[in-house]
């Protein structure tokens, strides 16, 4: 089989063009007559595309495809299919209008792919750094239900609730996250340039120094002369930790710690329970079958230690159980989601109750991350003093008992 391509023009008189395989020209045009096609030009290889010719433009440093181009992109898909635009054409005009380079290629082949006759949720499958495989399986359900439409509503919708989240995680850390870069700052600040000034300042009275004040002398010492080797040793740290996070077992132990630090963990928790909820409602309502939607949940809530008790779920419901009893023996749930999802089995709403189990949580996360800053403050606070207080006691209890044998000396 060789590829050709072609331009054509379709029932509606619209130009068109792309590849095919087919054995020979004579072929290829059978081929494209029996998809409603007039063959205009058909030539043997392919043609240098658009998005090949882009996809030479990109490298490490070109942005990737953010949370915000997919809600858009979900968002005008909805409101295409649902006007009756084909699919093609609205893929078409999505790629011409998006201000991604990364979303543009991918959405380039992705057309190409269709004109080639695949569907659209196998070409989407091509490109899994920018759809998800919960995003291909919802379209692909969507694609076989004849509702497409209501496939690319519940993208959005579910898309936009991750995107909310997001924006309320990063207000809540904004604060705190100011006021410790400002310590570490300050604190390089006065080793650097402060306590050597009054350390050469007490070096001019031969006097017994106190314990504290020799402390923050040593200490600005060894950030003066050993400064290389900190560097070079938080370097060699991060990138060890960072390696360490990249294997299966570190980034299962990061993700498990995650969710028991102090204060934020059952943040963290129900906000990861609150994905769960919500995405394995829309792949029930879309019409995932029960295994394949915990596989699809497994991979969607991006913690391996929670993923790890969704995928024990899906093989006890393969042995036989249903899903109370494995939802029970996960540990996750809390006795008001278990009864919520216990009603939801016996009465065959399950979907609409984990919707409202992921409503719950969400409430919950959004009340919690709204006094977050109020039940960091105080530990922030003390920090400052205690910085304040060691100060205080290492570079002014000297200077007062200089002060004092000055004047008793007089």
């Amino acid at each position: 089989m060789a590829k050709f391509s072609y331009t054509g023009r379709q029932v509606d008189g619209e130009l068109t063009r792309g590849v095919i395989d087919a054995a020979d020209e004579s072929t290829a045009a059978k081929m494209l007559a029996s998809r409603s096609i007039v063959p205009i030009e058909i030539l043997a290889g392919t043609r240098s595309s658009k998005g090949q010719e882009s996809s030479q433009n990109v490298n490490f440093l070109t942005p990737g495809v953010k949370l915000d181009d997919l809600v858009i992109f979900a968002r005008q898909m909805y409101s295409l299919t649902r006007a009756g635009i084909p699919i093609l054409r609205s893929v078409a005009g999505l790629a011409d209008t998006t201000t991604s380079l990364r979303m543009r290629i991918a959405l380039q082949d992705v057309i190409e792919q269709l004109e080639r006759g695949r569907n659209l949720s196998s070409a989407m499958n091509q490109h899994p750094k920018v759809f998800t495989q919960l995003f291909v399986s919802v379209v692909h359900v969507g694609e076989n239900t004849g509702q497409l439409d209501l496939a690319f509503l519940q993208l959005a919708e579910y898309l936009e609730r991750e995107q909310e989240t997001r924006k309320q995680i990063k207000a809540a850390t904004r604060y705190p996250m100011f006021v410790i870069f400002a310590l570490i700052i300050a604190l390089i600040v006065m080793n650097i340039w402060v306590i050597p000034i009054f350390a050469s300042m007490f070096s001019r009275f031969d006097a017994e120094l106190p314990l504290m004040t020799r402390i923050l002398m040593g200490m600005s010492d060894f950030f003066l002369t050993k400064w290389p080797y900190m560097v070079g040793c938080l370097a060699l740290a991060g990138f060890a930790v960072y390696r360490y996070l990249q294997t299966e077992k570190g980034r299962w132990n990061w993700d498990r710690t995650k969710l028991r630090l102090p204060i934020v963990g059952n943040i963290i928790e129900r906000s990861l329970l609150g994905r769960f909820s919500r995405s394995f409602a829309m792949m029930l309502k879309a019409g995932v079958p029960l295994t394949t939607a915990l596989n699809l949940v497994a991979d969607a809530v991006s913690n391996a230690f929670m993923a790890e008790k969704v995928l024990d779920m899906r093989r006890s419901i393969e042995r036989g159980e249903n899903l109370t009893r494995v939802a029970n023996a996960s540990g996750l749930f809390t006795p008001l989601v278990m009864q919520m999802i216990s009603v939801g089995e016996e009465t065959g709403r399950v979907d609409e109750l984990l919707a409202e189990t992921a409503s719950y949580y969400e409430r919950e996360v959004d009340y919690d991350l709204k006094s977050l800053t109020s039940k960091i403050e105080p530990i922030l606070i003390g920090i400052v003093a205690g910085m304040v207080l060691v100060l205080a006691l290492g570079i002014f209890t000297p200077m007062w008992d200089m002060m004092g044998a000055i004047r008793g000396g007089n």
